[in-house]
């Protein structure tokens, strides 16, 4: 089974299974639109033949009647079938971000350490939004493309079997091409999302960081940075425009080949009166109106493409399994005076080098226990190593004499509050910065941790107080009021043991 196949099979199994429902209703309108689009090609024989060459006045006003029916039926079909389309890939787009946030939100701290936040951004919206396309434009044409072009060859076959043997040599030949520009679709738009993925890195970086280009400035140096990122992201889209049109040029001269050879064996159809002129223009409007499908079923497969290097970065986001998680059968661990036992531990990070060295350290309960030394020397990764954040290599870590690794990680974090020195807030109010730490806390309990984390004080100066704003991570606080907030978070989680 093919890569591909397999990625469109998970789509489908995970995503567009579930709304099967509204996908058949939609199949349901473009089988009627098709009927309709035929109709209208049908309708241009007993047109020419009863009102121009007959003067059937019986038929003036009921063939134009049945053509503006078959225009109506065609449009109202197009809309409905294209609005339940829309609603499906946008349920499904729903759907992967959020089972993408999820992923994210439960990934091992390794793993986000490893990829820059602004990747993961362009995976959520660009690489999804290339799938979701893929769902509401793709999947769409074949279906009405493929019906309705077998409803106009029909009527083309009913008029005249040897014209439409010619017309049907063009399809192969436009899926052809459009298979070779399909393929070279697909590895330039990896391409591309894989420059966006690096502006997007880029651009976090710059706005996290627009403090230090001032005053260091180097603004004349980023936004040099910024040209190179943006013009490679510009060579990237114009590649992609320039293969899609290419199917433009391709299409017109094989139809132009097709239409000079119709009328070269019509002609000599007619003359031989094999061929009524009525039924010439019958079947030549049903050619002229299965060349918009065949366009489209010619250059489905760049979409596809596109949505598979999309899915191809996606899924395996959303597949990944932390490391770091809980063994089968395992009971929660039961604080008592909170001793904390290193034995032997080893640690690194990614095999980059040994990081911890067979480690025996304790850390005695009830007592505050201050762990100096050189920067760099590991107090940072003793303390990530005890709430789990990463794991050890050998070793073991153990709290009131029970493995944090024989326990679940709930009962685990449940216990520690951490306030560290690279302080983390969200663009939000005060007071929801302080309950994050306990979603159900009381106004009171707020402003007691506030209080005793001397926050209050500056609190009580913020223009709207506890619902004041603080900006992204706190950027209108001072280095000291945001520790301060921290601190106030870490105290309204009231467990036995923090770490700062």
């Amino acid at each position: 089974m093919s890569l591909d196949f397999k990625i469109l099979k998970r789509l489908y199994k995970s995503y567009t299974k579930k709304y099967l429902k509204k996908i058949l209703v939609s199949l349901f309108f473009t089988i009627i639109l098709a009927g309709s689009t035929s109709a209208v090609a049908y309708l241009l024989d007993p047109a020419i033949d009863q009102l121009f060459i007959n003067q059937n006045k019986k038929m003036l006003f009921l063939i134009p009647g049945l053509i503006i029916l078959a225009f109506a039926t065609k449009g109202a079909s197009l809309y409905l079938a294209k609005v339940l389309m829309i609603a499906v890939s946008q349920d499904v787009k729903r759907d992967m971000q959020v089972d993408m946030f999820n992923s994210i939100v439960v990934a091992d701290t390794g793993l986000i350490d490893k990829k820059h936040s602004g990747k993961f951004i362009a995976n959520l919206n660009n690489d999804i939004n290339m799938i979701t396309n893929l769902l509401s434009v793709a999947i769409l044409n074949l279906f009405k493309d493929s019906f309705t072009l077998i409803a106009l060859l029909g009527v083309m076959f009913y008029q005249n079997w040897k014209l439409s043997l010619i017309a049907i040599i063009m399809i192969p030949l436009a899926s052809g091409a459009a298979r070779t520009l399909g393929k070279r679709m697909g590895k330039v738009t990896i391409e591309q999302m894989v420059k966006a993925g690096d502006f997007m890195s880029y651009l976090v970086e710059v706005l996290k960081n627009h403090r230090i280009i001032k005053i260091f400035q180097t603004e004349n140096y980023e936004k040099e940075r910024a040209r190179k990122f943006l013009e490679e992201l510009k060579l990237k889209g114009q590649k992609i425009a320039e293969i899609m049109v290419r199917a433009s040029p391709i299409m017109e001269f094989l139809t132009g080949i097709m239409i000079a050879c119709l009328v070269y064996v019509a002609a000599i159809l007619v003359a031989n009166n094999e061929l009524e002129v009525s039924k010439f223009f019958s079947f030549l409007a049903a050619m002229m109106l299965a060349y918009q499908p065949v366009r489209s079923l010619a250059t489905i497969n760049i979409t596809i493409q596109q949505g598979l290097a999309g899915a191809k970065r996606v899924l395996p986001v959303i597949d990944e399994k932390p490391e770091v998680r809980d063994k089968d059968n395992i009971e929660d661990l039961e604080f008592k005076k909170g001793d904390i036992d290193f034995e032997n531990v080893n640690f690194n990070y990614s095999n980059e080098g040994v990081v911890l060295k067979s480690i025996n350290l304790n850390f005695p309960g009830e007592k505050m226990t201050a762990l100096v030394g050189l920067s760099g020397a590991g107090k940072s990764t003793i303390l990530n190593l005890i709430p789990r954040f990463y794991n050890i290599q050998n070793g073991d870590i153990k709290i009131d004499q029970q493995s944090i690794y024989n326990h679940t990680l709930y009962s685990l974090r449940k216990g520690i509050s951490l306030v560290s020195q690279d302080t983390t807030l969200f663009d939000d109010t005060v007071k929801n910065n302080i309950t994050y730490a306990n979603l159900d806390a009381t106004e009171e309990e707020i402003k007691e941790a506030a209080r005793h984390s001397f926050a209050d004080e500056f609190i009580q100066k913020l223009p709207n107080q506890y619902d004041t704003l603080i900006g992204e991570n706190g950027v209108r606080l001072s280095g000291g009021e945001k520790q301060r907030l921290s601190i106030a978070r870490a105290i309204l989680k009231k467990k036995p043991y923090n770490f700062t």
